[in-house]
């Protein structure tokens, strides 16, 4: 049986030159880069270069790249180091939309039954935020905005530039989860107008366990992890030498070929629409795109199977296509096996059981023309099988 790995926006394979990378630092070069001995200081001059490589990447300077343990880390320092920040003058309200990965969701949610006030901002049918209203819900109470960039269910890029106008036109700090968009299109920290961007390595085919926070410069914010002094006394714990330079290596092989992938997935993007238009038929009546083209980034195409149509769960839909050797996921990873329906198709305004009836494809370097047909067949099948239950019944 053919399988094909479609669910890249969960994560990635680590590619063989990161892998290449990483060794000698768990081997030769293994020194605690607190130390000031010569193994020390030999892994202490890896992260600087590697924070180097990162920094030039979004147009920041090293000093503003915080190393973590990946987006979760990122998303839930930039929310409670700014909000705590911003309690010391008295604000305690927070903008975010209802669309945000549960990194940053559930970070405001605790945030809101300890006392704070958070504005969870609506999004129209395409999941994009609309800049007035987010205005509108400002206050002088408030003391962060925080809006993803790409969202990692349906793909779609939201104005950041624009709303980090209108934050920086109020004063308050501005953050953005760029897990999703970050080497995979443009991420330039001064271009978008923010104060702290979150990213992860295992979605550009590096390691998992490593991530950065993005903090400009001259912003306050609270520690999150308490303990040593390092990176600069923002985040203590050893870091973790290997994934700091796999991260590195990662993000030197995104800037030589980003937009080499991104012509490709978007060839893959295109030609799933078409193939699922000719194969599907008359059953294209039961699909409901939920990733219009113009909206969203290529990588990601996510469709409902329509609840007024037949009834069909995400369940079905992944493990049926998992069965016939094809991985996708209903939405986030970190919420796979929940029998919640997506927040994010909710949002979008479709009912509780289509919102189930969700099924996300993301696409990668290692995919071909032929895995994006192969995958279309079984989708096919998968539907066609409830779809004949349905008017059977």
């Amino acid at each position: 049986m053919r399988k094909v790995y479609l669910d890249h926006s969960a994560t990635t394979p680590v590619e063989s030159a990161v892998v290449d990378a990483m060794i000698p630092y768990f081997t030769k070069i293994f020194g605690n880069p607190s130390s000031v001995h010569q193994f020390g200081r030999e892994a202490k001059v890896a992260i600087e270069e590697s924070r180097e490589k990162i920094a030039n990447f979004i147009n920041a300077e090293p000093s503003e790249i915080i190393f973590t343990s990946g987006g979760t880390e990122s998303d839930n320092f930039a929310i409670f180091g700014i909000a705590y920040s911003g309690l010391k003058r008295g604000k305690n309200h927070i903008i975010t939309t209802q669309i945000e990965h549960h990194a940053v969701l559930d970070a405001c949610l605790y945030l809101q039954k300890n006392g704070f006030d958070v504005t969870f901002l609506k999004v129209d049918s395409n999941g994009v935020v609309d800049p007035d209203d987010l205005k509108k819900a400002i206050t002088p109470r408030t003391c962060l905005i925080s809006v993803m960039h790409v969202n990692n269910e349906i793909g779609t890029i939201q104005p950041i530039d624009e709303i980090g106008k209108i934050a920086r036109e109020y004063g308050i700090p501005f953050h953005t989860d760029a897990v999703q968009s970050f080497g995979k299109i443009d991420v330039n920290v001064k271009k978008l107008n923010v104060d702290l961007l979150s990213a992860s390595a295992h979605k550009i085919y590096g390691p998992k366990g490593i991530g950065f926070l993005y903090v400009k410069k001259g912003i306050e914010i609270e520690k999150f992890h308490h303990g040593g002094s390092q990176e600069a006394g923002r985040r203590a714990g050893t870091e973790s030498v290997p994934l700091i330079v796999g991260f590195a290596k990662a993000v030197e092989i995104c800037s030589e070929r980003m937009i080499k992938d991104y012509e490709h997935v978007k060839r893959l993007r295109d030609h799933m629409v078409e193939k699922i238009r000719d194969v599907f038929g008359e059953l294209n009546e039961f699909l409901i795109l939920n990733s219009p083209a113009d909206k969203t980034i290529p990588y990601i195409l996510n469709f409902s199977v329509n609840s007024a149509k037949i009834e069909i769960d995400a369940d079905a839909l992944i493990y049926g296509l998992d069965l016939r050797g094809v991985a996708v996921s209903n939405g986030s990873a970190c919420t796979s096996g929940s029998l919640k329906p997506s927040h994010v198709i909710m949002a979008l305004g479709r009912d509780k059981r289509t919102a189930l009836a969700s099924v996300r494809f993301s696409f990668g370097r290692g995919n071909s023309i032929e895995d994006v047909d192969y995958a279309v067949e079984k989708f096919f099948e998968v539907v066609k099988i409830s779809a004949e239950k349905a008017i059977a019944k």
